[in-house]
């Protein structure tokens, strides 16, 4: 990863949050919430297990898990107790879905606004930024094709970068030329102090020979 040399305000937790953010999309949110229905399922099962060993009482044991008036509650409203199982069922797939359709979502691309007004604003787009790190990449000695795309936010966005080098490329000099040439040039341009980069480097297959009848 590479980042400005000096980035003012910014504290050294921030700036490893926004570098892992360039290295792969985050998952924090997912993981929160698995452990929290993991958790909640844990709770449930350790204290039905807890009413059938009689830690409540031996008479709390033999009886059935369900208090006997809410038994009858349900017996006596029995549309009711259908509703309300068939609402918190389509409520449980609708939250399963969500989570499923949050977490297979496209990650963003963040547009940059250079310059902002209450009538005007001059913004650049992910595509035109990743496109133009890419061209210039692809210049450079070595490298045989590259590609780029900007993630993040817009407030903390963050390059991803690869390379296809060729068989005889300086892997440290090609290095060396995308920090202080392309990355500088993208952090000047598009008025950022700090653009963390993760940089993936491939071997270039090369073109097969033809063949000779």
């Amino acid at each position: 990863m590479n980042e400005a040399p000096t980035a003012p305000g910014l504290r050294p937790a921030t700036l490893r949050r926004r570098a892992q953010a360039a290295i792969a999309r985050s998952t924090a949110g997912d993981r929160s919430l698995a452990v929290l229905v993991g958790a909640l399922l844990l709770a449930a099962g350790t204290l039905v297990a807890l009413l059938s060993y009689g830690v409540f009482g031996a008479d709390r044991a033999g009886r059935p898990l369900l208090d006997p008036m809410i038994v009858e509650a349900l017996r006596a409203q029995p549309l009711a107790a259908r509703v309300a199982a068939v609402v918190g069922g389509l409520l449980l797939v609708v939250l399963g879905l969500a989570w499923t359709a949050r977490s297979v979502r496209p990650e963003p691309r963040p547009d940059l606004v250079l310059e902002g007004g209450q009538d005007t604003s001059i913004v650049v787009s992910a595509a035109a930024a990743s496109d133009a790190v890419a061209t210039q990449a692809a210049a450079l000695p070595g490298v045989g094709r590259a590609r780029a795309r900007l993630v993040g936010t817009e407030a903390a966005p963050a390059l991803r970068v690869t390379l296809w080098l060729a068989d005889d490329a300086d892997v440290r000099d090609v290095l060396a030329r995308l920090d202080g040439d392309v990355l500088a040039t993208a952090r000047h341009s598009l008025g950022l102090a700090v653009l963390p980069a993760a940089v993936r480097l491939e071997l270039d297959s090369a073109p097969a020979a033809p063949r000779v009848a």
